[in-house]
């Protein structure tokens, strides 16, 4: 059987790393692909691994741990043989370093695209600005570097039509809210008075699930029409205490900024919505639990062009602040 490798940090993985790991694939029995993983870096080892492993299934994939030095082809190519146990008879890679490193494993070095030209692309210029290259990014690395906007307010506040206004502006994805749907699905069971924290935490999970999918399809920035932080509210609204199982479902999601829509507008009452009289109340939680739980947000308040023109420009500024990892 014929064994091969790549090695690198894939810091993060593109479409170059893609190809070559395909290319290496194509020519072995057996790949084993092994992701270098530093303390301090950004992207934890086996995250980028795990996104190796959905971008080419066909290979093994490890982490290790980088703690030898990087022009050290001798010591990584005895480092290497120790954490496979054999020594593989093919090395893949697209630098120079890959000859003196196979040599030292008694291994062949084959050398696939070193002048980038069926993939122009590098992790260094990924690094720099992933927004800049996001056609090189695979879905599930799209899905990590999408910017995330989340619209929340009280009931008839505009929050959907903020969305989809942004949404068609920005040419990308917004995320309905389902537990919209639920609501109407329980009204037509004749079933809408009665809720439990279960249902909660349902409408938590599949909120954050429909997020996570539809980051991966996006242009660069994600709209969410509500996210499960708003989930958690409702819930107290509706069950009257806090649930802790809900709130947890909300503690480890980002977003870039929060948009909270006013309720100076008039209230439109659609057969699912509680009525005016809760909307101030609702409204005034939202705000307080932003501030407390140190939330970036901005109230847009006005006309529904006004709200737009405001939630364009901060949009915008948030896509030009990237930060290089």
């Amino acid at each position: 059987m014929k064994r091969g490798i790549v090695i690198g940090k894939f810091y993060p993985p593109h479409k170059g790393h893609k190809y070559l790991i395909e290319q290496g694939c194509s020519q072995v029995d057996e790949l084993t692909v092994i992701v270098c993983d530093k303390k301090g870096q950004k992207i934890c080892g086996e995250l980028r691994a795990n996104w190796l492993k959905e971008m080419v299934p066909a290979a093994n994939v490890i982490v290790v741990e980088d703690n030898l030095p990087e022009d050290d082809s001798r010591a990584w190519a005895e480092y290497t043989l120790q954490i496979l146990g054999y020594a593989p008879e093919i090395v893949f890679t697209s630098e120079d370093y890959g000859e003196q490193y196979a040599k030292c494993m008694g291994s062949r070095h084959m050398l696939i695209d070193k002048e980038r030209k069926t993939v122009p692309i590098s992790g260094t210029k990924i690094r720099e600005n992933p927004l800049n290259y996001w056609d090189y990014l695979e879905p599930c690395v799209r899905s990590y570097f999408a910017k995330r906007v989340c619209v929340v307010g009280a009931e008839s506040s505009g929050t959907t039509t903020i969305a989809q206004a942004l949404a068609e502006y920005f040419k990308t994805l917004w995320v309905p809210e389902f537990g919209h749907e639920y609501s109407i699905a329980k009204i037509l069971a004749s079933d809408f008075e009665k809720w439990d924290t279960m249902e909660f935490i349902f409408i938590a999970q599949k909120q954050n699930a429909m997020e996570d999918l539809f980051a991966r399809g996006c242009n660069k920035i994600l709209i969410c029409d509500t996210d499960s932080f708003a989930t958690s509210l409702w819930h107290e609204r509706y069950i009257g205490f806090v649930s802790p199982e809900v709130e947890a479902l909300s503690s480890d999601r980002y977003y870039d900024l929060y948009l909270l829509t006013d309720v100076d507008i008039p209230f439109t009452q659609d057969g699912t919505r509680d009525g005016e009289h809760i909307r101030q109340n609702m409204h005034r939680r939202f705000e307080e639990e932003l501030k407390k739980r140190k939330k970036p947000f901005i109230l847009l308040s006005g006309r529904h062009e006004e709200r737009v023109k405001i939630a364009i420009e901060v949009c915008d500024k948030i896509l030009g602040e990237v930060k290089p990892l």
